[in-house]
C-alpha cells in the first residue's frame, strides 16, 4: 500500500481555472506508470502516485509542460509543511506583469459587469460576471502566493473558495427571487455588456500568448478564452430570445446554468484545499 511518503508533488505554474487542472490530470494519466494523479486548482500542486519514477517522470514532465505549464518538483508529500517553497525563479517580471494585467482585466470587468447587470436588469449578466471575478481571484492568488508554503496556499484557497461559493449562492438566490417578481431585461444593454466581455477575454489571451512557448501552448490559451467566450455568447443569445419571445425566462435559465457551473468550480477549490490540508496533516 502506498503512503504519503511514496507520493511525488509538483508545483504547477500557469493554471487559472478548473479546466486547466482537469486537462493536466487527463494528460498525466496517459503516461506509463501513473497509477493516480490529482491536480489542485486551490494550491496549484500536482500529486502523483507513479511506478518507477526514475523511468517515467521525465515523460510525464515533458507531457505536462508541452501543454504550456511549468512544473517544479516539491519532493515527497511526507515532511511537507508551510516552509516548503518551490523554486519559482522562472516566474520572471514580464510574466508577473502579464498576470497582473489578466487579474485586472478579469476582476475589473467582473465588477463592471455586475453594475451592468443591474442597469440592464439581467440575471444572466450577473451570473456571467462571476466567471470574471473567479478567474481574477484564482490568478491573483497565484501571484501573491508565489513563495508561500503548501499550508498557507491551501488555507488562502479555502477562504477564496468559500467566498466564491457565497457569491454563487447569492446570484442563485436573487435569480430565484426574480422568478416570482416580474421584470423586463434591457436586451440591448444586456447584449452590449456580454459582447464587451468577449473582447476582454480576447485581450487577456493576447496578454498571455507571449508567455506560452510553442503552437500547442498558444492554442491552449485560445481554447481557454474560447470556453469563457461561450458563456458570454450564451448571454447574447439569451438577450435575443428575451427580445424575440418577450419573456424574461431565457435570461433566468442562462443565469441558473452559469451560476451552477460557477458553484461547481467553487466547490472544486474548496474540495482541493481541504484535501491538501488533510494530506499535510497526515504527513
Amino acid at each position: 500500500m502506498r503512503t504519503n511518503a511514496d507520493l511525488i508533488r509538483y508545483a504547477v505554474t500557469g493554471m487559472d481555472c478548473s479546466s486547466c487542472a482537469a486537462k493536466i490530470e487527463g494528460t498525466a494519466r496517459k503516461v506509463e506508470g501513473v497509477r493516480d494523479v490529482s491536480v489542485s486548482i486551490a494550491t496549484q500542486v500536482m500529486t502523483l502516485d507513479i511506478n518507477d519514477p526514475a523511468k517515467n517522470l521525465r515523460q510525464l514532465e515533458a507531457s505536462v509542460q508541452s501543454l504550456g505549464y511549468q512544473l517544479d518538483r516539491l519532493g515527497t508529500a511526507q515532511g511537507e509543511d508551510d516552509s516548503q517553497i518551490p523554486d519559482l525563479s522562472h516566474v520572471n517580471p514580464a510574466y508577473k506583469r502579464a498576470l497582473w494585467i489578466v487579474v485586472l482585466l478579469n476582476a475589473g470587468y467582473g465588477v463592471v459587469q455586475i453594475a451592468g447587470s443591474f442597469l440592464a436588469g439581467s440575471q444572466a449578466l450577473q451570473a456571467d460576471a462571476l466567471d470574471f471575478i473567479g478567474d481574477g481571484l484564482i490568478s491573483f492568488l497565484g501571484l501573491i502566493a508565489i513563495g508561500w508554503g503548501l499550508v498557507a496556499r491551501a488555507r488562502a484557497a479555502l477562504l477564496q473558495g468559500i467566498f466564491l461559493a457565497l457569491l454563487g449562492f447569492g446570484v442563485i438566490g436573487s435569480t430565484v427571487y426574480r422568478v416570482f417578481v416580474e421584470y423586463e431585461p434591457q436586451t440591448l444593454l444586456m447584449a452590449g455588456f456580454a459582447l464587451a466581455a468577449c473582447v476582454v477575454n480576447i485581450l487577456a489571451a493576447v496578454v498571455l500568448i507571449p508567455h506560452r512557448k510553442g503552437d500547442a501552448n498558444v492554442r491552449a490559451v485560445w481554447l481557454f478564452s474560447r470556453n469563457d467566450a461561450i458563456g458570454n455568447l450564451a448571454v447574447v443569445a439569451a438577450a435575443g430570445l428575451v427580445w424575440w419571445l418577450d419573456t424574461a425566462w431565457p435570461d433566468l435559465l442562462v443565469a441558473f446554468i452559469v451560476a451552477a457551473l460557477f458553484l461547481q468550480s467553487a466547490w472544486s477549490i474548496i474540495h482541493d484545499a481541504r484535501r491538501e490540508l488533510a494530506q499535510v496533516g497526515r504527513a
